[in-house]
Parts: structure tokens; C-alpha cells; sequence
């Protein structure tokens, strides 16, 4: 292991539960206005079509993957900015 990417693990941890907290706030609020209701479909709900259920799941990995990625990278461009170095 780079002896600069030893010091970037904890921010990349750090940087990927706060990304998991702002996917899920948006996805919250993107399944409200796509389907009018507050809570997305779970894969177990019986009462709750395909359609939905796959609609939501695609959705949801999109906000997570594009949220993730943009952290992520973000927090490698500060670290670069501070350090001279890229953590990667």
C-alpha cells in the first residue's frame, strides 16, 4: 500500500458514511416527487408492483453511485490541495 493512501483512509471513511446519509436524504426526497409518497417500496412489499419496486431500486442505486462518486472525489481533490498529494 502507498505509504500516501495510509493517512486517506479515514477520510475516505469518513467521506462515504456522509455520502450515505446525503444519497439517502435525496432519494427520500426524489421518490416524493416521483411518486407522491413518503416512503419507497421495500423488495418484500407485497402490495407494491414491479414496476415500483424496480423503479425505486434503479433510482436509488443512481443518487448513491452519483452522490458517492462525487464525494469521493471531492474529498481526493482537497486532499491534493493540501497535501500536493493524490490519496489514490
Amino acid at each position: 500500500m502507498n505509504a500516501s493512501k495510509i493517512p486517506y483512509k479515514p477520510v475516505g471513511l469518513a467521506l462515504g458514511a456522509m455520502s450515505g446519509m446525503i444519497a439517502g436524504a435525496a432519494f427520500k426526497q426524489a421518490w416524493k416527487v416521483i411518486e407522491g409518497e413518503g416512503d419507497a417500496p421495500e423488495a418484500t412489499d407485497e402490495g407494491r408492483s414491479w414496476k415500483q419496486i424496480l423503479l425505486a431500486a434503479a433510482i436509488q442505486g443512481a443518487i448513491f453511485a452519483v452522490v458517492k462518486a462525487s464525494v469521493e472525489r471531492s474529498g481526493a481533490v482537497a486532499v491534493r490541495r493540501a497535501t500536493g498529494t493524490w490519496p489514490g
